[in-house]
């Protein structure tokens, strides 16, 4: 991995929605850091010497230690500075926080993946890719109608944001975006309006600047 960098490091592809959430996190807790863009198909060789898995976002710290997990490195910057109480928002718990991260990355990731990419389950979707995704659209949508039930403060546990909003919101966009159009005539005002919410703020403005794809010095 050569010298070991001066700030810590992140690995990220702008649009996953796992890397989107670690930059969330580094962004409000105002964390110093240097951001790499990576093409996924042409991973640097500085990456998988920092996790073999290839996988981003993936954080290398000054004193060499690797954390690969999104959750984690969320944890990371957080624990070091959270302005905006995203670990301890007011009447809320950690358990429900860990509940709602849990339902996100478990079966609603499933789904969402199924649905937004068909193709890339040949032996589950059989000869209709098509209906396989939406089965899986439908599935996912039972998710998002509990989610839309919880937001009555705006939020999803409470009224202010937490860490399972800014966890979940990357993911959410990820499935609205995969049809705008019918995303938009689902019975999910308060889900629309929290969607939007994100997507026309500063941070997630900040955080969606596109790089050109990171290069080692020569």
């Amino acid at each position: 991995m050569g010298a070991l960098p001066a700030l810590p490091v992140l690995y990220s592809f702008r649009r996953c929605p796992y890397a989107m959430r670690a930059r969330l996190a580094l962004s409000v807790s105002g964390q110093a850091h240097e951001l790499r863009e990576v093409v996924l198909r042409n991973k640097p060789a500085d990456l998988l010497a920092a996790s073999p898995k290839g996988t981003v976002p993936v954080l290398v710290l000054p004193d060499g230690e690797v954390i690969a997990e999104s959750l984690d490195i969320m944890r990371w910057a957080l624990a070091r500075h959270d302005p905006a109480q995203w670990l301890s928002p007011p009447g809320a718990s950690s358990d429900e926080m860990a509940a709602l991260i849990a339902g996100n990355d478990g079966d609603f990731k499933r789904h969402l993946d199924r649905y937004k990419y068909p193709n890339r389950y040949p032996q589950e979707s059989g000869a209709s890719p098509a209906d396989f995704a939406l089965h899986h659209r439908s599935e996912a949508a039972h998710w998002l109608a509990q989610l839309d039930a919880r937001l009555d403060g705006g939020w999803l546990l409470g009224t202010q944001a937490s860490l399972a909003d800014i966890a979940l919101l990357p993911f959410v966009r990820q499935f609205a975006h995969t049809d705008a159009d019918w995303f938009a005539t689902q019975p999910w005002p308060r889900l629309q309006v929290w969607l939007a919410t994100f997507e026309g703020s500063a941070l997630y403005a900040g955080v969606m600047d596109k790089q050109p794809p990171w290069q080692p010095m020569a």
